[in-house]
């Protein structure tokens, strides 16, 4: 009974997930609006949308958490929203001429939106499978979500990628439960929409040796307040 209500749940997170990414990039339906950032969000509410109704359809215990297992909200929000929002925004400014704020955090907010699909739902409905099980279902599911099927180069180092996200991202999750923290390495490559030059590889780079170094030590610390308790 357990592993139908699972299974349930999952079918049809997924159904919502998909509904409304074909409504928001295959129809015109979403074009209620020209502002840009309202229709990024569109294309990446599904997730969300299909993880609450199925939470709140079969009755399943899910705690999701903006903070997870900080002290509070205000850590994550810092490091892995403030923080690459101003590097990224200084360095546009100083290339470009102009601090994209919002642009940055609606990507950040697109993030989150399916983070807690992939992570907060999918993630934790799967926890009981082996590891390498659960990252290849939650990496095909998400790569069929995006509905592009050309058969091209760029597309299989998309699922490759993909993988991999699935893999690091999952282990941010399982490792804090913060959603802030994977909506924030979620977003990494979609700031950088016109590609990955040299200057955002470097930032890339920088962000994630911050934000693994700053994962690591809190986690020692955790651990020391944990064994002092």
């Amino acid at each position: 009974m357990k592993e139908r209500k699972r299974t349930g749940s999952i079918v049809v997170f997924y159904a919502i997930a998909i509904l409304f990414r074909f409504l928001a990039v295959k129809t015109s339906l979403f074009d209620f609006t020209d502002n840009q950032f309202i229709q990024i969000l569109l294309r990446g509410i599904g997730p969300a949308i299909g993880a609450f109704v199925s939470v709140k359809l079969f009755n399943i215990p899910l705690n999701l958490s903006l903070k997870g297992k900080y002290s509070n909200v205000l850590l994550p929000l810092l490091v892995f929203w403030i923080l690459p929002v101003i590097l990224i925004g200084t360095v546009s400014y100083i290339q470009q001429g102009q601090f994209p704020f919002v642009l940055l955090f609606t990507v950040l907010i697109y993030g989150l939106l399916e983070e807690i699909g992939w992570r907060g739902f999918l993630q934790e409905q799967l926890k009981d499978l082996p590891k390498l099980q659960s990252v290849i279902i939650i990496a095909v599911l998400w790569f069929i979500w995006h509905l592009n099927f050309k058969f091209t180069t760029s597309n299989v180092i998309f699922l490759g990628i993909l993988f991999l996200g699935t893999w690091g991202i999952g282990k941010v999750y399982s490792n804090n439960y913060s959603l802030l923290a994977v909506a924030g390495f979620h977003s990494l490559n979609n700031f950088f929409r016109n590609g990955l030059h040299q200057t955002e590889l470097i930032l890339i780079a920088v962000l994630l040796i911050i934000w693994i170094g700053f994962i690591i030590r809190y986690n020692r610390v955790y651990r020391k307040h944990q064994d002092i308790q």
